[in-house]
């Protein structure tokens, strides 16, 4: 290498140095809060992060289960007793748990959530997503892809199986 181009790359080092000392003092000097939203920065990555653990087959796979009446009303009461406890019952993630929760419980009505295949959805429900709150769940292939089918269908969610959801959360005597 010659001296010009020595230079140039301990420039680049020098400086990629200062940028990472200066995010790690920024990190160390608010440490690291539950209570923190995440930033548009770390949002990002995280997606793509997400994205990239995800295997292509499982990306394509297509549900193989067609929306019915009865396969919504099965997979709302799953998700009722199941997953509003961190989503909510219309899918907001506006609850106590995920509040507490970093990243917290995403809205599964946006785009962030409706915008990501059938497949993708179906491995986030059965195998979660590392370093954040959503386990695997495992369970059997077909009641997750109802779920799927259920996800879909928040964004139309109507009054009369947001209460009957509420049955389902109420506390058994």
């Amino acid at each position: 290498m010659n001296r010009a181009g020595l230079k140039k790359a301990l420039l680049v080092g020098a400086l990629v140095l200062v940028v990472l000392l200066s995010g790690a003092m920024v990190f160390l000097s608010r440490g690291f809060s539950a209570r923190d939203k995440p930033g548009a920065l770390e949002t990002f990555i995280a997606r793509r992060v997400r994205h990239l653990a995800t295997p292509r087959m499982a990306v394509n796979m297509p549900n193989p289960l067609k929306e019915s009446p009865l396969a919504l009303a099965e997979a709302r009461d799953h998700f009722a007793d199941h997953c509003a406890l961190c989503h909510a019952n219309d899918g907001s993630g506006k609850t106590a748990i995920s509040e507490g929760l970093y990243p917290p419980a995403p809205d599964l009505r946006e785009e962030n959530t409706q915008g990501l295949t059938d497949g993708e959805i179906f491995y986030i429900i059965k195998n979660g997503i590392r370093f954040t709150g959503m386990p695997g769940w495992g369970g059997e292939d077909e009641e997750n892809w109802k779920l799927v089918l259920f996800i879909r269908h928040l964004p139309a969610l109507s009054e009369a199986e947001l209460k009957l959801m509420k049955e389902v959360n109420e506390p058994k005597h």
